[in-house]
């Protein structure tokens, strides 16, 4: 009852704001943009709250209990993106008068093709993003409710597409705002109550971890999917309430299995993981999969989630919410400082879940850590009402990013593809809600950090590039940008394929597979600029440039430009 109070106001002031903002929406640039009337300070917190997803509430702390210090460079990552991004995109997308991705790329090459490839890979981009929002909901309202993993998927998914069929991008500004203060107060006060609450001792190991071998006390442990463990030596447990001793050798828990692990057992090894407080888990690199290349690992991330930022189509569409290109450059400077003040924080709630709730590491339930703490430090009213305040907070993580999401994935079918006013619009968001819903009712066994850093690494080797270039480099051509896009698109999404479906690598080979950033982006980018050399820009090109990098009148005010981007191609090319 507890957490269905705490979700109930997030989802009701969503539904609310949503309903507002019906009267406020007329047209496809109402829908799409807020008529590019959103200031630097709202627009910084809507941007802030759409993009600390699950995987910045939930998904980096679990990072942190099960593969260690070196998990916090992924903030490092999701913040350094928007000092490039300030540096290189946000102003000049604004001065583009663009409403999406698309739009700027036909606007800047005059290529329908390449608008309507870029069109796909929005859909790509937003449905390996979105998944996980909604999988993290159904488990994380499982994990602390006891609610089938449904329930979550389906409130998520519900609560998201109705407000954005009502308000459009309005709606979704102020409910992304208004969620990102919600997210920053539920995050930081939980985290200084439970450092003070957890008590010397825990605190103490927190900041001083050694191995975890042997179980203090018995400890139940229970799996929602399935997990393969390695038992090192003979182990007497309870699986389902009875008794057994397990082997050493591999040994499978399967999905709702409860084992009870007595005080004194050996910790069994987790496949795919290093171990809980070892040397491997204190070293601050990422020695992703346990391959033994941590330099590499932690450079993989990095390049895929600071580059990736930069082709985030949600985000980007946030910048053509900005009266001009100037308040699109405060906005991500704004931005910046937001995202440092809330990555402060993630780190506190891993070290402390790796002392209070080992099991979570061995039933790979990670992504719960931050809603499991408050219950092992208070059994009474306050771990109640913090697990309450967590849960809203993380819920608000769901939402605020779906919101954004849905709507470039609705933009890109009914503004991009297949061209409609607002009618059109609206039944696309509710035709790609259920689509992700469905999705996210199979992706249970998923890891959300994973798919969430697999979706930068498809916007780091597509849009990227396309963006770079089309900004900066005068030369690019349409033939260009679309084998640029195409390549590094099949490149990333083929290597994730392969991650997900094909035979088991090790080493730096699993790596590159796993996490393709690396040799992706530059691939992209080399075929992007060889193709180009061999063609010709068009005569236009530097007419382009300069409507990119030129400052508007200060008088234009939030004039709205966006309907005439295809006009202005037309014209760029006689």
């Amino acid at each position: 009852m507890g957490i269905a109070l705490a979700v109930a106001p997030v989802v009701l002031v969503t539904l609310l704001i949503g309903v507002r903002g019906v009267a406020a929406m007329r047209t496809t640039s109402d829908f799409l943009v807020a008529s590019r009337r959103i200031s630097p300070l709202v627009n910084s917190a809507a941007v802030s709250g759409e993009y600390l997803s699950a995987a910045s509430f939930l998904g980096v702390a679990g990072l942190v209990v099960k593969d260690g210090i070196g998990a916090l460079w992924y903030p490092v990552g999701f913040t350094a993106g928007y000092i490039a991004m300030l540096v290189l995109v946000a102003a000049p997308m604004r001065r583009s008068g663009a409403l999406t991705v698309p739009d700027f790329a036909e606007a800047r090459l005059n290529s329908p093709a390449l608008r309507r490839l870029t069109a796909v890979v929005v859909l790509v981009i937003g449905t390996i993003y979105v998944v996980p929002q909604f999988r993290t909901a159904g488990l994380v309202l499982t994990a602390v409710g006891g609610t089938p993993y449904w329930v979550g998927v389906v409130l998520a998914g519900a609560a998201v597409s109705v407000t954005l069929a009502l308000g459009g991008m309005r709606a979704a500004t102020y409910v992304q705002a208004f969620q990102f203060v919600l997210k920053l107060l539920l995050f930081l006060v939980p985290a200084i109550w439970l450092v003070l609450q957890a008590g010397a001792v825990n605190r103490t190991d927190a900041l001083n971890p050694v191995e975890f071998t042997h179980f203090a006390r018995e400890t139940p442990v229970r799996f929602e999917v399935d997990v393969t463990m390695e038992i090192r030596e003979p182990t007497t447990v309870r699986r389902n309430g009875v008794p057994e001793t397990l082997p050493p050798g591999e040994f499978t828990a399967h999905s709702q299995d409860e084992v009870v692990f007595g005080a004194g057992a050996a910790v069994p090894a987790v496949r795919g993981g290093a171990p809980l407080g070892g040397a491997g888990w204190q070293r601050p690199l990422l020695d992703l999969g346990d391959e033994g290349h941590p330099l590499l690992g932690t450079w993989a991330v990095l390049i895929a989630t600071m580059l990736g930022t930069m082709g985030l189509p949600h985000v980007l569409m946030r910048f053509h919410t900005s009266p001009d290109g100037r308040a699109a450059r405060r906005t991500a400077a704004i931005t910046v400082a937001l995202l440092g003040v809330f990555y402060l924080f993630p780190g506190v709630y891993g070290v402390l879940g790796r002392v209070l709730v080992p099991g979570l590491y061995l039933s790979g339930a990670t992504d719960t850590v931050v809603v499991a703490l408050p219950y092992q430090v208070d059994r009474g009213w306050a771990g109640g009402l913090f697990t309450a305040l967590l849960t809203a907070g993380a819920f608000a993580a769901f939402l605020a990013t779906s919101l954004g999401l849905l709507l470039v994935m609705s933009g890109a079918i009914a503004h991009d593809l297949v061209p409609g006013g607002l009618r059109r619009l609206r039944i696309a968001v509710f035709g790609v809600a259920a689509i992700m819903v469905l999705l996210a009712l199979r992706s249970a066994e998923l890891d959300a950090g994973v798919l969430v850093t697999w979706g930068f690494t498809v916007a780091a080797s597509t849009f990227c590039p396309l963006l770079v270039l089309g900004i900066w480099w005068p030369r690019l051509t349409a033939a260009g940008g679309i084998a640029g896009v195409l390549t590094g698109l099949v490149a990333s999404s083929g290597s994730i394929l392969f991650a997900l479906a094909g035979p088991e690598l090790h080493g730096w080979v699993a790596i590159l597979v796993q996490q393709p950033a690396p040799w992706s982006v530059p691939l992209a980018f080399g075929v992007m600029a060889l193709v180009s050399l061999r063609g010709r820009p068009p005569t236009w090109s530097t007419a382009a440039m300069l409507r990119l990098h030129l400052d508007e009148p200060r008088s234009s005010g939030p004039r709205d430009r966006s309907s005439t981007v295809r006009r202005l191609a037309r014209l760029l090319s006689r």
